[in-house]
């Protein structure tokens, strides 16, 4: 695993605007995660919740404000924060081509880890995939497809895990293996940034929950038991918007 930053927070961002073309996506973001927590983003199509993914995974760039990852500043430290992150987005970054054991051995490659094939059999028996490692991703199911994006992104035990909207397309054996990469915060060194249309196991799965609407981050609340009503009422009030 990458090393930890001592920084209070895994993740931190403070003012962060983004806008495609004329359409603002992002107005003035802030929001932070502590180490060890797990935060479930919420809100309707079109939010900005993916935006928020992609910009701390230095995918895309804000047009300002700033990104800390684990204290680097994203913009100065690139490289540095991107060895702290293993993300999952919608496209599971995978090459149709090539089977999940070379595409597992490519991304290895590509983060000069070493133990490769140790890596790549832990990674698969994670998701429970290891009898598809030698299959080629093209004729994979969309499911099976997500699996191997989640078994990429964990390859070098990154501290921080990104997943926008991991849960879509899994059945419930995948779904269950998920949760378990998840954690629920178990790992004190591990913060985990979670985009879910599922309340349920937002409330769940996450420490915390932030609803973003209209680009903003429109409610934050921590998601012990006692404050689950509560929650559920404020996702009914903004994720219409």
């Amino acid at each position: 695993m990458p090393e930890a930053d001592t920084a209070v927070y895994a993740v931190r961002l403070k003012g962060v605007t983004k806008a495609f073309g004329r359409a603002p996506a992002l107005r003035g973001v802030d929001l932070d995660l502590p180490w060890g927590k797990t935060l479930s983003l919420l809100g309707p199509n079109g939010s900005g919740k993916t935006t928020i993914i992609k910009i701390i995974a230095t995918l895309t760039r804000a047009d300002s404000g700033d990104v800390h990852i684990a204290g680097a500043r994203v913009g100065r430290d690139g490289a540095r924060a991107r060895r702290m992150i293993g993300v999952v987005t919608h496209d599971p970054l995978l090459y149709e081509d090539l089977t999940a054991r070379e595409n597992l051995r490519f991304f290895c490659r590509m983060f000069s880890l070493d133990d490769i094939e140790d890596r790549i059999e832990r990674v698969a028996e994670t998701m429970g995939t290891t009898a598809r490692l030698d299959q080629r991703i093209g004729a994979m199911s969309h499911g099976m497809k997500k699996r191997f994006g989640i078994a990429r992104a964990l390859l070098h035990e990154p501290p921080i895990l990104l997943l926008d909207e991991p849960d879509s397309g899994l059945d419930q054996e995948a779904l269950g293996l998920l949760d378990e990469v998840i954690g629920g915060g178990d790992n004190p060194r591990r913060a985990v940034i979670m985009t879910t249309h599922n309340l349920e196991r937002a409330i769940a799965l996450g420490d915390v929950m932030a609803i973003i609407a209209g680009g903003r981050v429109a409610h934050r609340q921590t998601l012990d038991a006692a404050d689950a009503d509560a929650a559920r009422e404020a996702y009914e009030r903004l994720a219409s918007r």
